[in-house]
């Protein structure tokens, strides 16, 4: 694997440092993650007091990602407002309770449903006013304003080394899965022009890529 979320709580290995079965790899699991995204929206909207977090609740590592920002927000300063969203029919309706809850920008969870409706979350976004940070690259790619998160082509690299050695004799159950090294950060200047929205120049400067 190379990119599961938190592969305890999905029930895929035993521990990360002891995988236990014949699974491992690399997982994107970073606890502090939650806490950059809401740095980023935060030095991007200076205003910021209350933010909408789109997530979905079925998923198993849903609640200790919800956990994560709320610790964050609260270190910032920061209201969220939990929007649940089960069913792609959801999606308007949370953008719609942002709205009438006054948030200031949204945050969005790792969600497959979402990620998969991803260009209709970007303009929504955009229809909305509302700046965004995404878990998945995808989403700046379909139009989202930005994206903080691992490395994933470093990712796809370690995973490599992972094969190497299993390919060599190792077993899965003895290899530790491992955590990311690196981060990167992409933002959107297309959609941010859309929402009228200055992302600063010391912000800009740290980004990997800058969508033009």
């Amino acid at each position: 694997m190379t990119q599961v979320g938190d592969p305890v709580r999905s029930g895929f290995v035993a521990s990360l440092a002891r995988p236990g079965g014949n699974i491992t790899g690399l997982a994107t699991l970073a606890p502090e993650i939650s806490g950059k995204r809401l740095e980023l929206l935060k030095e991007i909207v200076p205003q910021l007091s209350r933010v909408a977090v789109f997530g979905t609740s079925t998923l198993p590592d849903s609640s200790q990602r919800l956990r994560e920002a709320e610790l964050a927000a609260k270190a910032f300063g920061v209201k969220l407002q939990y929007l649940d969203v089960l069913d792609p029919k959801d999606i308007e309706t949370a953008f719609r309770a942002a709205g009438k809850g006054r948030a200031d920008a949204v945050l969005t969870l790792t969600s497959i449903m979402l990620l998969n409706h991803r260009t209709q979350v970007a303009e929504l976004a955009v229809k909305s006013r509302l700046p965004a940070i995404y878990p998945q690259t995808e989403y700046t790619e379909a139009g989202g304003l930005m994206y903080y998160g691992a490395n994933i082509l470093d990712l796809h690299r370690r995973a490599a080394l992972h094969v190497d050695k299993i390919l060599k004799g190792a077993k899965p159950s003895d290899l530790p899965v491992e955590q990311p090294k690196k981060f990167e950060l992409i933002i959107n200047l297309k959609a941010a022009k859309q929402i009228d929205l200055t992302i600063p120049s010391k912000v800009l400067e740290r980004a990997d890529k800058v969508i033009k």
